[in-house]
């Protein structure tokens, strides 16, 4: 009985998955398509996600996506959101399919042809659908486990499973010991759809109680998280913040389902009217159904408050960029407010520094190894920091802009005009950072080789850039005195010095017959790592500048 209670589960969910996988591959680009035109309507969100997943029988192969779209940056935290309500919902069909087709009448009789008209499919490649073809072998093999497992569960004896009737009428520990069941068996399972299909099952076979199995149900939504949890290991910020807001919807909700378990279950039994034994699968594929809508009306309003809950509660990793850069304007006339802004600005300058001297640290650490491995870890972190920093000059530059009408006193619409070309040095900065991340990449990548000594020479060159750097940092929205200022010419003398002795001797080489593409793309360094200290000295002009 329990080989045969295996191979009927394992039938189940081979068929589902199977099913699942080639819905997926015959309208994945449609799918993916839909999802990554979303639109900032929370309501349009929760209806493509609902139907979606309705579509794929999967809410957790539709929160896999969802993650993976955040992490690609082709969808927002917020949009990810309302789609992650809508595959809750969606997840629901197949409970509903279960209650309604799986044990009215003889499903083997539809489920073999359907299986044998998906192979045939598969068979014939010239068709070229064989994804579909799988879809279909799924579908059957879906119900030809469920018509097997429902056949084997009245072998078992009722009275050996007195247990599970006694777990029922004690209360709050009865409810709480049938949530830990459905998170454990949707966690093994790795599907909230096969979980709620077996609870099903035995409930028509009067193996569950009705409330045992209504708290299996309300657990197997916790446990379907389980998949959102282990594809945003590794992923980017936002991600993980999407893979978040699926843990605390479920959690949540359920919680407030365990605080609030009578009532529910007096509204399905209200809305399904008549002894709940005589329809226990519709009552399962109705609470079901209940939980996952009442959940969504009760977060829907609160998508902005919960991104932001996320964002503080997950923060990025130390050398982590996140996504999408905004920074918002409020509109004030009161002169307070107005300086208020300005210092907000400030800061958002002081983070972008940080971001231009983690770039150019990284860069020194790569000339000091130059290997395919540190390529590979580092080149995608210093495109995203450019990326990024590229999105905060857009959106600093406009900020400071609309700063421009606010009224200021004289002193502060000055250091705003300052505040404007900083942004467009620091923005150049990184450009720059990126340019010779691309070359490091080149010469690595083209196996090319450079002396020792040259390598060396770069050293103190990197060196005095980096100091430059520091001290712009620890002078960035500080007024530069004549002092600091002359320091910085010193600095910014020093950089060029090193170009040109170290352009000489490049220049040298060539003339000795030294490879051609070696050297031109040391010049090239050399010429970027040059650029960065005329930034830097336009950056220290600037703050010289304001008041």
């Amino acid at each position: 009985m329990i080989l045969q209670l295996l191979g009927s589960l394992g039938l189940l969910l081979y068929g589902m998955q199977l099913m699942s996988d080639g819905i997926q591959k015959s309208a994945g680009q449609s799918l993916h398509r839909i999802l990554g035109l979303m639109t900032s309507n929370r309501v349009f969100a929760v209806l493509t996600g609902m139907l979606v997943t309705m579509i794929i029988q999967s809410s957790g192969a539709t929160t896999v996506m969802v993650v993976s779209f955040v992490n690609a940056g082709l969808m927002t935290l917020p949009q990810s959101i309302g789609v992650i309500f809508g595959a809750n919902i969606g997840t629901t069909i197949t409970a509903w399919i279960v209650a309604l087709f799986g044990f009215n009448f003889n499903i083997s009789a539809l489920a073999i042809p359907v299986f044998g008209i998906g192979f045939f499919i598969t068979f014939f490649k010239k068709l070229k659908k064989q994804s579909l073809g799988e879809a279909f072998m799924g579908f059957g093999m879906l119900f030809l486990g469920l018509d097997f497992l429902s056949s084997v569960i009245p072998t078992v004896d009722p009275e050996s499973m007195g247990f599970l009737s006694n777990l029922t009428g004690n209360g709050y520990l009865s409810i709480f010991l049938g949530v830990l069941a459905g998170i454990i068996v949707t966690v093994l399972l790795h599907s909230s759809s096969a979980s709620t299909a077996i609870i099903i099952t035995m409930s028509y076979n009067g193996i569950l109680p009705w409330e045992f199995a209504a708290a299996m149900v309300l657990g197997s939504n916790i446990g379907s998280t389980i998949d959102a949890i282990l594809a945003a290991i590794g992923t980017k910020v936002n991600a993980r913040r999407a893979a978040l807001v699926h843990v605390l919807f479920n959690v949540i909700g359920t919680c407030l389902a365990i605080i609030f378990f009578k009532p529910l279950l007096s509204l399905v039994d209200f809305i399904i009217p008549g002894p709940v034994i005589d329809s226990i699968t519709t009552h399962i594929a109705m609470l079901h159904t209940v939980f996952n809508l009442v959940n969504t009306l009760i977060f829907l309003p609160f998508v902005n408050q919960l991104a932001k809950f996320t964002e503080k509660v997950i923060k990025p990793h130390k050398d982590e960029t996140p996504d999408v850069y905004k920074f918002e304007f409020t509109s004030v006339g009161i002169r307070e407010n107005s300086e208020a802004s300005v210092i907000r600005a400030e800061k958002e300058i002081s983070d972008m520094t940080d971001i231009v001297i983690d770039m150019f640290t990284r860069i020194q650490k790569g000339f000091a190894q130059r290997t395919q491995d540190f390529i590979a870890e580092n080149i995608d972190k210093l495109s995203a920091s450019e990326d990024y920093a590229d999105q905060m000059q857009e959106e600093l530059s406009k900020f400071l802009v609309q700063c421009q009408t606010l009224p200021l006193s004289d002193k502060l619409r000055n250091n705003v005009s300052m505040m404007l070309r900083i942004v467009d040095d620091l923005e150049s900065l990184t450009d720059d950072c990126y340019s010779i991340a691309v070359l490091l990449k080149r010469s690595v990548e083209k196996k090319m080789e450079f002396a020792t000594e040259d390598m060396e020479r770069l050293d103190p060159y990197m060196e005095l850039v980096q100091h430059f750097l520091e001290f712009i940092k620890e002078n960035i929205n500080k007024p530069l005195d004549a002092e600091k200022l002359r320091l910085a010419e010193v600095m910014e003398d020093q950089i060029d010095m090193f170009r040109k002795n170290l352009k000489k001797i490049a220049r040298k080489r060539l003339e000795e017959g030294a490879n051609v593409k070696a050297e031109l793309l040391y010049l090239d360094v050399i010429r970027h790592i040059e650029k960065m200290g005329d930034h830097a000295f336009s950056i220290s002009e600037s703050l010289s500048q304001t008041k």
